[in-house]
């Protein structure tokens, strides 16, 4: 089926509206027709080749809510008019251990992207600022009814982005925990880890969201830019889930975990990260990353955010106001996620 989208025509250009092809029902897979879609820092990096070049024209969006419209015989999972939700993937090769496993954004053959990947038919996957998609039923979630429709969008990224370390990690009480920056993906961290019962400190350049912080969740909040914050938080911390897309001092982050701590980076630069390997050696830290989550924990996660009340703090906005929001979230001016509006794309 034809239908009404948001393109990327190339690296440097605006995106423009355009008329895609979906593919056909296959038996195990869904059609969704697309309420809402968040925009994704990692949608600019990927149109503006920061990550490498792309197949364009190219259509961003990762973070997609919607209803079943349609669904293969042999579905079983999902019904017409169930609310479901797509995230960063929507295949792998469902038999390597990771994906035995249930991380399947570990495949070791390679998942398959929601958009700028090869799908399974050989065609290349585009994304959720479109009006309908076709998924395979395995990689769709149910969006509980406990969750605002459009607020529930951004979970489907950065939700899970920052839940799978804080669970993997085992954030909870007695956890002395620091995140690194408050934007889209920090705002959730704080709340999700908030609901685990840590202890939260917001790290941030400035003091200036220090009582939105508050306000979400976080416990202390302190500004990176203070001389006295990194000596004054020395070796306090069990984990830290560093959420910002820019180059960080390394080093200076590492040494404000305790002995055994972990630094995670969630927040993909496109620039090469330094460190120095006795900030690791002398207290035994260690500093890891992490992709998503399998679609077990994603609606693991979801199932966890409708039990907490938690959704993202979002703007929507119309389609025709992307390429606004694409300079707004280079300049940090959302609070704190863009959600589109798909329904004005037709």
């Amino acid at each position: 089926m034809r239908v009404h989208a948001y393109a990327a025509p190339g690296p440097s250009e605006p995106l423009v509206p355009t008329i895609i092809e979906r593919r056909d029902v296959g038996p195990n897979d869904v059609l969704i027709e697309i309420r809402y879609a968040g925009v994704c820092h990692s949608d600019i990096h990927t149109v503006r080749g920061d990550w490498g070049p792309q197949p364009y024209p190219l259509v961003p969006g990762h973070e997609i809510v919607g209803i079943v419209t349609q669904a293969g015989s042999e579905v079983t999972r999902h019904q017409v008019g169930d609310r479901v939700g797509v995230g960063c993937m929507v295949n792998s090769c469902r038999d390597c251990v990771n994906c035995r496993n249930g991380d399947q954004q570990y495949c070791l053959a390679g998942m398959v992207p929601t958009y700028a990947g090869v799908d399974r038919d050989g065609t290349i996957t585009q994304g959720g600022y479109a009006t309908h998609i076709v998924v395979d039923a395995d990689f769709v979630l149910s969006v509980p009814e406990g969750i605002d429709f459009a607020a529930a969008a951004p979970l489907l990224c950065a939700g899970i982005t920052t839940y799978s370390p804080l669970r993997h990690w085992n954030a909870g009480p007695g956890k002395n925990i620091a995140i690194v920056g408050l934007g889209g993906l920090g705002h959730l961290a704080v709340k999700i880890a908030h609901a685990l019962g840590t202890e939260v400190t917001v790290l941030s350049q400035s003091l200036k969201k220090q009582e939105d912080g508050l306000r979400l969740g976080a416990d202390h909040y302190h500004a990176t830019s203070d001389p006295d914050t990194f000596p004054q938080l020395a070796g306090q911390f069990d984990l830290i889930i560093n959420t910002v897309s820019a180059p960080i001092n390394l080093d200076a982050y590492l040494r404000l975990l305790a002995v055994d701590g972990t630094l995670v980076n969630v927040g993909a630069p496109a620039e090469p990260l330094t460190l120095n390997v006795f900030t690791l050696i002398d207290a035994r830290r260690s500093y890891a990353g992490s992709l998503i989550g399998g679609i077990h924990e994603t609606q693991e996660m979801l199932n966890f955010c409708a039990e907490h009340h938690i959704s993202a703090d979002i703007e929507l906005i119309s389609a025709d106001k992307i390429n606004h929001a694409y300079d707004r979230v280079l300049a940090s001016d959302v609070r704190y996620r863009f959600v589109i509006d798909t329904t004005t794309l037709d």
